[in-house]
């Protein structure tokens, strides 16, 4: 239990402070509280026990009229102060446990954080240019495939340019804390396969993935809710395949349905934590396996280490051509870097 408690704390320091003032409050306190902590113990091995927890409790909150709503802003315009909420929350916890030992074992951590587009976009730009080739992106742990659309939103980068699609759109602000971000983000970018795998496609037109895809976001988020929902409105009409399943198995088959004309760049953020060491051993097998039929970008985060990567793999050799340090979990800032 001590490990479970260990993330909790964690959790509050280094994720909930200064971006969600309930949830630290509440993380602090639930590691002293032995029945919830009995409770949490039931979240699968393979899920990041905080966030599934947190979110499963959002999601209940939401359906029912209960005091612990007076603490959500997601759900009031003046919420109580989150140094408050402990009480109530862990009351509708221990009430509703059966429903969230369910939620445990039915759901997934899996955001949709478009944001995080901010520091993707000049990263497939700058691949493109250095290709000529139109991009085929295969995203790992997809979710419901909003970053597969990240050329139809516009981008403010504050200390930067600001980048504009074709449409109408969602638009994506974040600070550069790094170097001056590539020329190739001015250029046009032509992407023309988007391939999302995962356990589990969010079908973000079922109420119940729609919902539950705004339950992992934090309450105090009300950009996010926006972003995800604009999001939603875009990506309903561009052409995605999505697979179910995991990646090591579909890859191979997937790779086969891409034209040889195109660059295939296979990318995933915040997903590789949840893999054993075993699976990224075989994921790793799998890209360089695939590498002597097809070169391929690998654009990725931890891995092995909480840095943003950009690789090149050819012939079962692996070239790290940018290395960017860690980025805001939510995509607000990151830091621009233009080689390793």
């Amino acid at each position: 239990m001590d490990r479970y408690k260990e993330a909790f704390v964690q959790f509050a320091e280094k994720e909930a402070r200064g971006s969600s003032k309930l949830y630290e409050c509440l993380s602090k306190d639930i590691t002293n509280d032995e029945k919830l902590m009995r409770l949490i113990q039931d979240i699968p091995l393979s899920q990041p026990k905080p966030n599934l927890f947190f979110a499963a409790m959002h999601y209940l909150v939401k359906k029912y009229e209960d005091p612990l709503r007076a603490y959500y802003a997601s759900l009031t315009d003046d919420p109580m102060p989150p140094e408050q909420a402990f009480y109530p929350f862990r009351t509708f916890a221990l009430r509703h446990q059966d429903e969230l030992r369910e939620l445990f074992l039915t759901k997934l951590v899996q955001t949709n954080e478009v944001r995080r587009a901010a520091y993707l976009y000049p990263i497939m730009t700058d691949i493109y240019e250095s290709c000529g080739k139109p991009l085929a992106l295969i995203e790992i742990g997809t979710s419901s495939g909003l970053l597969l659309g990240l050329d139809h939103y516009h981008y403010e980068y504050q200390n930067g340019p600001s980048i504009h699609s074709n449409v109408d759109t969602l638009t994506i602000s974040a600070e550069n804390r790094g170097e001056p971000l590539p020329s190739s983000v001015s250029q046009q970018l032509v992407i023309t396969t988007r391939i999302g795998l995962d356990l589990h496609i969010v079908d973000l037109k079922n109420n119940d993935d729609l919902e539950w895809m705004l339950a992992l976001i934090w309450p105090e988020h009300e950009e996010r809710r926006r972003q995800l929902l604009k999001a939603k409105e875009i990506n309903d009409s561009i052409p995605k395949d999505f697979y179910e399943g995991d990646a090591v198995t579909l890859l191979p088959h997937v790779i086969q349905t891409i034209p040889v004309e195109c660059q295939i760049v296979i990318f995933h953020t915040h997903v590789a934590n949840q893999f054993p060491p075993e699976l990224k051993r075989q994921y790793i097998d799998t890209l360089q396996a695939i590498s002597y039929e097809r070169s391929l970008y690998h654009v990725y985060n931890n891995m092995y280490d909480t840095g943003i990567h950009q690789d090149y793999i050819e012939k079962g050799i692996t070239q790290s051509v940018r290395v960017m340090p860690a980025a805001d979990g939510h995509g607000r800032w990151f830091e621009w870097r233009n080689s390793h």
